[in-house]
C-alpha cells in the first residue's frame, strides 16, 4: 500500500524536485531560493510516497502584513492525481495558522488553469492581475484569509 508523508524538508530536495516540474520552463537554481529565504521565516514541505520525494511546497514571509507567501510548489507528473498537492496545501495552511499568519498569498500564470481551479476550490480568491506579456502569462494573484 502506498503511503504519502508530508514533512518539513531540505531546500536542496525542493530544488531538485522543481527541476522535474514541466510547468516550470526555467526552474530557479538553489541560489535564488537562498536569496529569497535569507533570514526570513519560511516553510519547506516535502511530500514523499513510499519514502521517495515526489512533491514540494516552499513558502516564506515576503511582506510584513501577516501573510505567508506560497512561492514555489509542485508534484512530479507521474505522481499527480493522488491527493499529494492537497496534502501539501493542507500542511502549509496548518503551519501558517499555527504561526499566526492571517492569510496565504501566491501568484500563478493565467495559462495554469488547473492551478487556478485548485486554488479557487481551496478557498482562495483572486485579488489582483499583473498584465505581463501575453494573456496566458498574466500573473493571477490569489489570497486566502485564515
Amino acid at each position: 500500500m502506498s503511503e504519502i508523508v508530508i514533512k518539513k524538508g531540505e531546500l536542496q530536495t525542493a530544488v531538485k524536485l522543481s527541476m522535474g516540474i514541466p510547468e516550470f520552463k526555467n526552474p530557479h537554481p538553489l541560489q535564488e531560493y537562498l536569496n529569497r529565504l535569507n533570514n526570513k521565516s519560511c516553510l519547506i514541505l516535502i511530500a514523499s510516497l513510499n519514502e521517495i520525494p515526489v512533491g514540494f511546497k516552499v513558502a516564506y514571509e515576503r511582506n510584513d502584513d501577516g501573510s505567508l507567501y506560497s512561492w514555489m510548489g509542485g508534484v512530479l507528473p507521474k505522481f499527480r492525481r493522488k491527493g499529494i498537492a492537497q496534502l501539501l496545501a493542507d500542511g502549509q495552511e496548518k503551519w501558517a495558522k499555527e504561526n499566526n499568519y492571517l492569510s496565504i498569498r501566491f501568484k500563478t500564470r493565467n495559462k495554469h488553469s488547473k492551478m487556478l481551479l485548485f486554488a479557487l476550490g481551496n478557498g482562495f480568491q483572486i485579488v489582483g492581475v499583473n498584465k505581463i506579456g501575453e494573456v496566458g502569462d498574466y500573473r493571477i494573484v490569489l489570497e486566502k484569509k485564515l
